[in-house]
């Protein structure tokens, strides 16, 4: 996966299942979905900090005991969706394992980006002014 993580194959469990949608002739036969299963709460492989990382951007996919389930049936074929959802775990995996961006400096406006943001306000306002209905004395 990464340098420095590696998850076993025991780690992941692949179930097939019939995809959803429209079809042709093999839709209610072929087993071509695919729903993987990788349970990151109790996975050796993963550092504390990763993990608590992947379950936050894991979101729905996330089951109460700590289980990521993904489900590919983009393609037509098992091997294609299994290659697909395996390279989802990998991408979340990834990002969780990425460093956090540093954090951003707070920074003033300048005085030309304020005085810009002043004249549009003014042009702005004038545009509006003159779709009032006229005075009439």
């Amino acid at each position: 996966m990464t340098p420095f993580l590696w998850l076993e194959d025991g780690e992941i469990t692949l179930e097939f299942l019939r995809a959803s949608g429209p079809g042709g002739q093999n839709v209610q036969k072929v087993e071509t979905a695919v729903r993987l299963r990788f349970d990151a709460r109790r996975s050796p492989s993963l550092p504390e900090g990763v993990r608590a990382r992947l379950e936050r951007l894991a979101g729905a996919r996330l089951t109460k005991d700590g289980v990521i389930i993904i489900e590919a049936q983009r393609h037509r074929t098992q091997e294609r969706n299994r290659a697909d959802a395996i390279e989802r775990l990998i991408d979340l995996i990834r990002e969780a394992a990425a460093p956090p961006p540093p954090p951003r400096r707070k920074t003033k406006p300048t005085l030309g980006s304020k005085i810009r943001r002043l004249e549009g306000k003014k042009l702005r306002g004038g545009v509006k002014a003159m779709r009032a209905r006229p005075d009439h004395d």
